[in-house]
């Protein structure tokens, strides 16, 4: 494996651990997910609540799959 890979690798796992790391933390789910959303309104990305709720239970399945 060539050192750029390693290196993209480390850090979109780091992302990954990041963003799984804010869904299941202990803090209420509402409150959660509206820092997500500002965040991602900071950086442009406009996204509806409702889109939000698929996108978290998306990405909540995904995690189901692989435990």
């Amino acid at each position: 494996m060539k050192p750029i890979h390693i290196i993209l690798s480390v850090i979109g796992g780091a992302i990954a651990g990041a963003a799984v790391g804010l869904l299941v933390a202990p803090e209420k789910g509402n409150e959660t997910r509206r820092r997500i959303m500002e965040i991602l309104k900071e950086k442009g990305i406009s996204l509806k609540k409702g889109k939000m709720e698929e996108l978290v239970d998306e990405i909540e399945d995904q995690i189901e799959k692989h435990i």
